[in-house]
């Protein structure tokens, strides 16, 4: 292959004579050259548009991660408040549901106590309830309507507790007539701890003891002091297996930390009466009774009456 070079003057001319290896190494060297030049290219396009993305990202970065903290702290606090919501509805729930055993069991005392024949009340079955088939379009019920309707049963669940026990006092003090607790509820033990103030036998710490203490063998007989109407039996915190009976009259007489309860909500006992034994359920260091007066609502101390037969 020959190539002419003429010069601006055109008076002289080169020519050049390339031979097939000179001409191979000439185009590898342009074809070499093209790729630098497209790959150099390349590489500046590529870190303009980087720092284009950089600037970009730099200026936007912190305006999405303020917004995703807001957003994040925004549904913390929703989450929280829902929590609190369905909290405070549980104990509001809890409250209610403590309240309706406790008329469950004023209802089925008052029953036994008038021997109803002409209704069934059965608390274990739920009352019969009904109506139409709804004609307007249905909706469900809001939180606030919700709250509302359990404060209003609440306060109604409360007005009929308060109608129920004044009913089942007058009851109790005619059935049975000037019944003052006296005696002591064991035969076999003596009195570990005074009514009063005392260390905690579990923490140590000052409290006030509203009752007596009978300490004695775990299974001994448990009595009761004067004649009366279980109102309680079963599992109280702190107190463990827990007897209480009403004896008209003002007077409550509690018994605590049983092994066994032999009683039942309802019963009627007589004094000296076996109502449980002796153990140390509850908050307790040994095998004993927890004995109490109450009169009127209001702990008194027992010892005036343990000491009267």
């Amino acid at each position: 292959m020959q190539l002419f070079l003429i010069t601006k003057s055109r008076n002289k001319s080169l020519s050049f004579t390339l031979g097939p290896i000179s001409l191979c190494i000439m185009l590898f060297t342009g074809v070499m050259a093209s790729l630098l030049i497209f790959h150099a290219g390349g590489n500046y396009m590529m870190n303009m548009t980087r720092g284009s993305f950089k600037i970009l990202y730099d200026q936007t970065a912190p305006v999405w991660s303020k917004e995703i903290a807001v957003q994040q702290k925004t549904l913390n606090q929703l989450q929280e408040s829902a929590e609190n919501g369905l909290d405070a509805l549980a104990t509001k729930l809890s409250k209610l549901q403590a309240r309706v055993m406790r008329l469950d069991a004023l209802g089925s005392r008052l029953a036994s106590f008038v021997e109803f024949t002409d209704i069934d009340f059965d608390i274990s079955i739920t009352p019969g309830i009904g109506g139409r088939e709804p004609a307007d379009s249905l909706y469900s019920m809001q939180v606030d309507d919700f709250v509302a309707a359990l404060e209003e049963l609440n306060y109604k669940i409360q007005d009929r507790a308060e109608k129920l026990e004044a009913m089942e006092s007058m009851l109790i003090d005619r059935t049975i007539q000037n019944q003052i607790p006296s005696g002591s509820p064991t035969s076999d033990g003596w009195i570990s701890s005074a009514y009063g103030r005392r260390p905690d036998p579990i923490t140590g710490k000052i409290q006030f003891h509203q009752g007596v203490d009978f300490a004695g063998r775990a299974g001994s007989q448990i009595q009761a002091v004067a004649s009366g109407v279980v109102t309680w039996s079963g599992n109280r915190y702190g107190y463990g297996n827990i007897v209480e009976i009403n004896h008209g009259n003002g007077f409550q007489t509690r018994y605590a930390h049983h092994k066994k309860n032999l009683v039942v909500v309802g019963q009627k006992v007589d004094k000296h009466q076996v109502i449980a034994h002796m153990g140390e359920s509850g908050r307790a260091t040994g095998p004993h009774v927890h004995f109490e007066v109450i009169k009127n609502g209001t702990p008194i101390n027992p010892i005036k009456y343990i000491s009267s037969k």
